[in-house]
């Protein structure tokens, strides 16, 4: 097995996922309602875990979203959990576990723009700072610049959750 760095413990995206939670209240703090929307699957993951942060400290409630990027063609039809109509004029943020390209999080902030949103932000627990794009994380965890030969992977493990560089 090659070896593998750990950049993130479980207690340290813990408290990014408490610190994300506070920036969404604060940008929140006069809505009643707010969506989270993951990217499938890691995405989905922490937007669940911010979902929970999100509503321990504050008297917003969260409709989660799971949203269905293909990542090899992200130009396919992109599937969500929960219908337009559901987030239209609503806040929304958009979740993915790592910001590599932007591909990803750029074809997510697309497909939510065809609807009236009340505010739109982005959140990523590792931005590596390659990017393709022109699409950036307001809320992140952690930005790491690393070679682009070198990958991130977050693993969500019960009690075991990590961000390695592999």
């Amino acid at each position: 097995m090659e070896e593998q760095t750990v950049i993130l413990t479980k207690k340290q995206i813990d408290h990014k996922i408490k610190r994300i939670a506070y920036q969404v209240y604060e940008t929140n703090v006069n809505e009643k309602e707010v969506v989270i929307a993951g990217i499938q699957s890691n995405g989905y993951t922490l937007a669940k875990k911010l979902k929970t942060a999100v509503e321990k400290i504050s008297p917003i409630k969260v409709i989660l979203c799971e949203m269905k990027i293909n990542k090899k063609k992200p130009t396919d039809p992109i599937e969500t959990s929960i219908s337009k109509q559901e987030y239209t004029n609503k806040s929304l943020l958009l979740v993915d576990d790592v910001l590599h390209s932007g591909t990803t999080l750029v074809y997510g902030v697309k497909h939510f723009l065809e609807v009236p949103l009340k505010q739109f932000k982005t959140a990523v627990l590792v931005d590596r700072n390659h990017k393709k794009y022109p699409v950036k994380a307001d809320f992140k965890g952690i930005s790491l610049s690393t070679s682009l030969n070198e990958n991130v992977a977050v693993i969500f493990e019960k009690n075991k959750d990590r961000a390695i560089l592999e």
